[in-house]
């Protein structure tokens, strides 16, 4: 659930791709991506298997947005990394979190553009809190080549091959 600033329900997101568990037994797939947003942010939302659909964080990527927030409930450091890579590859901040009791082998954190890891939980099995402000305009290195430079070639670079039918 997305909650506005006056505690209104302002947007519910349903996880798009469920495990066979929760597809035959417990749920049915949401169906839309969902976006809202904060202070002039735009961000989207992502849930645990999601994490291994690159194409719902391009969706998202194509839906211009800042911060993709992808919470895991998996014991998987594995997945950091993936978050890791998306934040690399699409350019955007990604909000990581885990249960608490999965922050010692895989901690909670906040990746930049340009997919380095710019706060983390302690890697501890207790409750913790990533806190970063989030700017567009930010000086750092690693910000300023993911959004200003990286983001908008790979954005010309995918146009230019979907033009050319090697995404088709």
């Amino acid at each position: 659930m997305v909650v506005s600033d006056r505690g209104e329900i302002v947007a519910r997101y349903d996880k798009r791709i469920l495990s066979h568990t929760e597809a035959t037994r417990l749920y049915s797939p949401g169906s839309e991506p969902v976006v809202f947003d904060v202070d002039g942010l735009r961000i989207g939302c992502a849930l645990c298997i999601e994490a291994n659909f690159p194409e719902l964080f391009d969706q998202y990527e194509a839906l211009d947005v800042d911060v993709v927030l992808l919470s895991v409930m998996v014991d998987d450091p594995a997945r950091a990394v993936v978050a890791q890579a998306y934040g690399t590859l699409f350019n955007y901040w990604i909000g990581y979190s885990v249960p608490a009791q999965f922050g010692r082998t895989a901690p909670a954190g906040i990746i930049g553009p340009g997919g380095r890891w710019l706060a983390r939980c302690p890697a501890a099995d207790r409750p913790g809190l990533a806190v970063i402000d989030l700017d567009l305009d930010a000086s750092d290195h690693d910000i300023t080549v993911g959004l200003r430079l990286a983001r908008p070639w790979r954005r010309l670079a995918r146009a230019q091959s979907r033009g050319a039918g090697l995404f088709d």
